[in-house]
């Protein structure tokens, strides 16, 4: 039944109208759930409540008017309450023994302002889970849990919701201590001995990770364990291989879980029995004659075994981790042999079926039937073509089988087949030498001693590594000395003088670097060569070394230097301050390449060159390389040669110009007298034809000797020459005696002057 009721209210009244509904859930209480007409929640429960409960009707007394609701208060006609407080325990303890009850108890403590009946909404969590949901009138809500497991143990924390008002606990740890006891179970109760026991260990009502821990228990023995980590099962299971020994076992399991930062466990399991049998007996290792024996007998040893099935078993002899032999699918194994030293030790007789394993040792001891021989030599060191005598013998018994022999890479070698052997020895006998005794089949052999037998040295030679006997200044000489016969090892002996300087074991050869050589070392080298031959030392050469002065400071001159006269010979000089002789020179002159214009080798420190005919193209820039055997260039400074015109040839050159003066000059002259003769007859001519009188005529007469006189600088008698041609070409004959008077008066007041 639903009503919805609008009432006259104070101005601080909300006129919401109130839906009420109510109906009956599973747990037998009214649940609560309210909201406004337009739909929406005010219990503020995570919506949790809208899969349990429906809406419904709060029962009100008699003549009480409806309720309302505004915000987060309750307004009736004078009903308010308020949540002080919401609290969580547990009971009988925050630490509850596993399997013990347990109650979980959710409380509100409510103040009210009149005694009205007031509807509570409980919700309990569990780590975030719901576990419990109530509906009740009273101030607080019980969750039972009749036999608390370990799975119980978490965070608890309650939520509860009254007339639209929601308040909320704190949270609380519950731990539930203990765990369920497991279940073991195996997967057979009877098993052979090489097969495995499968185990299954189970923790009902139990919640992963788990931690699961197996225990094989053998009588008088640790326990075996292994361990299992489970995240999402609350059962595990493992294999125990069953071995060699096991008859009767015990297997139990427990379980562990972590709870905050601890390890809680579980009591442990039912043990569970399971019974093994023997697939095979233990083998049977027998030794005949007796496990005591001398050497020579006969050693046979058998190993034995009873199976009850026959199928892949398998029997091994071993010595000293060695197979000696081995069968299959048989019960009996069989191994016979010559005893010697060597066979003493530990005998292992093994069988094998499937992963079953069972052994048996024995220990064998060998008695010595006699001692190792032994071999001696006259000498050990000998000349060759001396006599050598090689004894063998066995220390307190003569019964036996001598040979000697020579070792050899590819294989011994016979060469006696009694106790002594005398031979005359050579180089090539040098070697190893062993002799063997043989009684009863039993062969021994001695140590190896070694024989060296010596060729004297031959007489050494020294010479120089480099080739020539010479050594360049400051670099080091390595002088080499040699024997072309002799046994090594040969020892050489190096003298710089008559002072030992180094001492060299070696084969055929030895070497020695002098790294103090001087300019002036005048001193011979020789060496000495001995070995263990008894002829002594050998003593080579004296051997001389020229040292070798390397070349330094070269120059280049020459004579003219600088300016050459072309045609003219020149001299070049090239010289060294220092260097060993010979002295090979070279003169190059340089252009696009460096041309060799001169080469020669001296014994001296310098070398003229001359050059008969020097010519313009020898004009450049010279120098000098210097070298000997030390192999170093020294190169000189360069000079520079110009060739220059010779004194003739600058004569002929002068004389051609001033003949092409002389010349010009001339040419001048001619011109300037052709000029002057057509330039006084014009004069003359053009005077004549104005003449009117004899006055006049003479007027012109004198003024064109005037002229003359004054354009022309050539001598007196000339001018007058030049004077009277031009007036007898004229036809002015009668004019000439006046015109030399003038020209005579006119020079006499020249000279006057």
């Amino acid at each position: 039944m639903s009503s919805c009721t609008q009432l006259a209210q104070p101005s601080s009244w909300s006129s919401t109208c109130l839906l009420v509904n109510r109906k009956t859930d599973f747990f037998g209480e009214s649940q609560v759930h309210t909201a406004t007409a337009e739909g929406k929640d005010l219990a503020g429960a995570s919506g949790l409540f809208h899969k349990t409960r429906e809406n419904m009707e709060l029962d009100s007394p008699p003549g009480r008017p409806a309720v309302s609701c505004k915000g987060s208060e309750l307004y009736t006609q004078g009903r308010v309450f308020t949540f002080n407080t919401v609290e969580i325990n547990v009971q009988p303890s925050v630490k509850v023994k596993n399997g013990a009850p347990m109650s979980i108890i959710c409380h509100a403590d409510i103040s009210k302002s009149a005694d009205f009946q007031l509807k509570h909404n409980f919700t309990i969590f569990k780590d975030g889970k719901l576990v419990f949901m109530a509906v009740s009138d009273k101030d607080d809500a019980r969750y039972e849990v009749p036999m608390a497991r370990s799975s119980d143990t978490g965070e608890y924390e309650c939520t509860v919701e009254a007339g639209g008002k929601t308040k909320s606990s704190n949270s609380l740890h519950v731990w539930v201590t203990g765990m369920t006891k497991p279940i073991l179970t195996a997967e057979k109760k009877e098993v052979l001995e090489g097969e495995v026991v499968k185990l299954r260990c189970e923790l009902p009502e139990e919640v992963p990770p788990l931690y699961f821990y197996f225990r094989k228990i053998k009588m008088n023995s640790t326990p075996k364990e292994k361990y299992v980590f489970e995240a999402y099962k609350n059962y595990s299971e493992v294999e125990f291989s069953v071995e060699e020994g096991d008859n009767i076992l015990q297997f139990d399991c427990f379980g562990k879980r972590h709870v905050q930062r601890e390890f809680d466990s579980s009591e442990h399991s039912n043990k569970t029995l399971v019974t093994v049998r023997e697939p095979f007996i233990k083998p049977t290792l027998s030794v005949k004659p007796s496990r005591n024996i001398t050497e020579g007998d006969r050693i046979q040893l058998e190993c034995s075994t009873v199976v009850a099935r026959m199928r892949d078993i398998e029997i091994i002899l071993q010595k000293n981790k060695t197979i000696l032999n081995s069968v299959r699918d048989e019960k009996v194994l069989k191994y016979s042999a010559v005893a010697t030293l060597e066979d003493s030790g530990e005998y292992l007789c093994k069988v094998e079926q499937g992963r079953a394993s069972k052994s048996t040792k024995v220990n064998v001891v060998v008695s010595e039937l006699f001692p190792k021989p032994t071999l001696a030599a006259s000498m050990n060191k000998l000349d060759e073509n001396r006599e050598l005598t090689l004894s063998c013998s066995i220390s307190g018994f003569q019964r036996a089988k001598f040979s000697v022999l020579r070792r050899n890479s590819n294989g011994d070698v016979l060469l006696e087949t009694s106790r002594n052997l005398t031979m005359r020895v050579s180089v090539n006998d040098t070697g190893s030498y062993i002799c063997k005794a043989e009684v009863k089949g039993i062969v021994k052999e001695s140590k190896p001693i070694r024989i060296n037998v010596y060729a004297p040295v031959s007489k050494p030679t020294l010479s120089v590594v480099s080739g020539l006997p010479e050594v360049v200044l400051g670099k080091p000489l390595q002088l080499i000395c040699r024997s072309a016969r002799g046994t090594p090892p040969i020892t050489f002996k190096f003298y710089k003088g008559n002072v030992t300087k180094e001492t060299v074991t070696n084969d055929t050869y030895a070497t020695f670097l002098d790294e103090n050589v001087g300019q002036n070392d005048k001193k011979g080298y020789k060496c000495d060569a001995r070995n263990n031959h008894s002829s002594g030392v050998k003593t080579s050469n004296i051997l001389n070394v020229t040292v070798v002065v390397p070349i330094r400071n070269a120059s280049l001159g020459s004579i003219p230097y600088g300016e050459v006269e072309e045609g003219s010979e020149t001299a070049f000089l090239c010289s060294v301050k220092e260097g060993s002789w010979p002295i090979h020179f070279r003169i190059f002159r340089k252009a696009d390449r460096d041309v060799l214009v001169f080469e020669q080798s001296e014994h001296a420190d310098r070398v003229m060159w001359r050059k008969g005919t020097m010519s313009r193209q020898d004009t450049g820039t010279y120098y000098c390389m210097a070298s000997n055997r030390a192999n170093v260039d020294v190169k000189s400074h360069p000079i520079t040669i110009s060739v220059i015109l010779a004194s003739w040839q600058k004569g002929v050159i002068v004389a051609f110009v001033l003949i092409s003066i002389a010349g010009a000059v001339t040419l001048a002259l001619w011109w300037f007298l052709c000029k002057k003769k057509k330039v006084l007859p014009w004069l003359l001519t053009r005077q004549v034809k104005n003449w009117q009188d004899s006055t006049m005529m003479e007027t012109t007469i004198q003024d064109l000797t005037l002229r003359v006189l004054r354009w022309s600088t050539l001598k007196l008698k000339y001018q007058r020459l030049i004077l009277t041609k031009l007036l007898y070409r004229r036809g002015l004959k009668q004019f000439i005696v006046k015109s030399e008077k003038l020209i005579m008066r006119m020079q006499g007041h020249r000279d006057a002057t």
